[in-house]
């Protein structure tokens, strides 16, 4: 495609790190800089973009379908996927379509892309096209641009969402909504701390300030996208309510910028009781906090996420966790389910595989499709417990800010109020440790600073003195450790014949 344009232009001094809504001149300029940094910015077109997305069926629309699936208490299907070329791509997206039942068709990005070294994914296209074959773990959509892009739209029947997997996302959102994707996945804070090492989280939620901006930007010109935060794809064992912490602030800062339509994903535990609370409570909290800052018309569908640690090499097991993750997210009320593929363990599906992972996904859902846990004691008991643990974190992390959720994240990192585990983000502390407790729930075993109260931690505490007690196991960090690679063990050794002779 060629060299990325450049400007010898002295960089502009950066407005102080605030929540507050771009300014539209200010957006402007943003985005000329922006465009101008590899030549397929040049195809983005506002006017003929806003057209293209009007003249899309409503079935094409994700943020239409989005509440439509909440109106009717659905739970829509989405797998991931992507390669490196465009016949690749369309093959494999009208085959998710088709095939697959998928009811949102993905684009992931490659790893190139996703550190914006164009350059790079350029040779990785050149590359495919002479071995036949994907080189690329995605497809590079800013090498490809608008107009290529189009042809995928027009290639399915669903609607399209970009997986970025990102912390840079201003040029793939750019080019991905001029295309004519009405969803984008990623947040400034999740994806920061899940993927990167040098990213500061200022830098992270700025990057991500500029992509809602642009959503709300589309919002004014009567295009109504779809936003999505992403949860945490660190591979390892994430309580909900730490997922829920992250993803309530995302979705602050992202209405802070305009937009309207925002989903929020959790990662499964597998443990049914656990994932169904986590998704009432991450909604029911999402909206509680977007009321309290006068917020009053954000759309804030929940989406489970199908078991994002560690995979077994046995294709009977990856089924069973697949039909059992689709059982998770249709019992909790979620408005979709991310599902992965039996392949997971090995590496990128064939377009096949992906699609039986999505009709997998879906059958579950069909046959869990009327059952609620309402009213159960023990569901009761864990949505308590969650809320307890997210308020005074969110809370201590307004007070920080001085009510700034952009300010207050970014000191509340440092201090290790916030936190995550196992992040690879050295601006984040990662003190905190989880670990599954007697009865297969995820639990803190250390909160490092986190301010949870005292009677909810030692709660956690006895829940998991009881495992560490039966499982003949250390009460230290190797409990932790050992809950991370659980379900990737072999069947033989996770369910064993119990009674040999000794």
């Amino acid at each position: 495609m060629g060299k990325a344009l450049s400007s010898n232009k002295p960089l502009r001094r950066r407005l102080p790190l605030s929540q507050q809504r771009i300014p539209d001149d200010v957006f402007a300029r943003m985005r000329r800089e922006n465009l101008a940094r590899w030549p397929t910015g040049a195809q983005v077109d506002l006017d003929d973009a806003v057209a293209f997305h009007r003249a899309l069926p409503q079935h094409k629309r994700l943020a239409w379908v989005m509440r439509q699936a909440v109106a009717q208490r659905r739970c829509l299907t989405q797998p991931r996927g992507g390669f490196s070329t465009l016949e690749l791509q369309i093959e494999l997206m009208q085959t998710l379509d088709k095939e697959g039942l998928a009811d949102v068709v993905p684009t992931t990005t490659d790893s190139y892309t996703r550190n914006e070294q164009f350059a790079q994914a350029q040779k990785g296209i050149e590359e495919s096209k002479r071995q036949g074959r994907s080189m690329l773990n995605g497809l590079p959509i800013v090498n490809y641009g608008v107009t290529s892009c189009r042809r995928l739209i027009e290639a399915i029947d669903k609607p399209a969402i970009v997986l970025s997997g990102t912390a840079m996302p201003k040029l793939t959102s750019e080019i991905g909504f001029a295309a004519g994707y009405t969803g984008y996945l990623g947040s400034g804070i999740a994806y920061t701390v899940s993927y990167t090492k040098e990213i500061s989280i200022e830098d992270g939620i700025r990057n991500y300030q500029y992509l809602d901006r642009l959503a709300a930007l589309y919002q004014d010109h009567g295009v109504e996208l779809h936003r999505r935060q992403p949860g945490f794809l660190t591979g390892t064992n994430i309580p909900p309510s730490i997922a829920i912490i992250i993803g309530v602030l995302d979705t602050l800062l992202a209405a802070a910028q305009g937009v309207r339509n925002y989903g929020l994903e959790l990662g499964q535990t597998l443990h049914l009781i656990q994932d169904a609370a986590a998704i009432q409570v991450c909604g029911e909290l999402a909206q509680e906090y977007l009321q309290r800052l006068d917020y009053h018309d954000v759309f804030t569908p929940v989406i489970s996420l199908h078991w994002m640690g560690a995979w077994p090499h046995d294709e009977a097991q990856c089924a069973a966790l697949i039909a059992y993750g689709g059982t998770l997210a249709a019992i909790g009320g979620a408005v979709s389910v991310t599902t992965k593929s039996t392949h997971e363990a090995f590496g990128l599906p064939t377009p096949q595989v992906n699609a039986e992972g999505l009709r997998m996904t879906r059958m579950a859902i069909y046959l869990a499709r009327n059952i609620r846990l309402d009213g159960l004691a023990e569901f009761e008991r864990e949505k308590d417990l969650m809320r307890r643990e997210v308020r005074p974190v969110v809370d201590k992390v307004l007070e920080m800010g001085d009510g700034d959720v952009a300010v207050g994240t970014v000191r509340a990192f440092e201090a290790g109020v916030l936190d995550i585990p196992w992040s690879p983000n050295r601006f984040v502390k990662s003190r905190v440790l989880p670990a599954r407790d007697v009865d297969g729930y995820l639990r803190i075993f250390d909160p490092a600073s986190m301010p949870i109260p005292t009677d909810v931690l030692q709660f956690h505490e006895e829940r998991l003195r009881r495992r560490a007690e039966r499982d003949g196991l250390s009460f230290d960090h190797e409990l932790a450790v050992n809950s991370v690679y659980e379900i990737s063990e072999p069947l033989a050794r996770l369910a064993p014949f119990p009674w040999h002779d000794d």
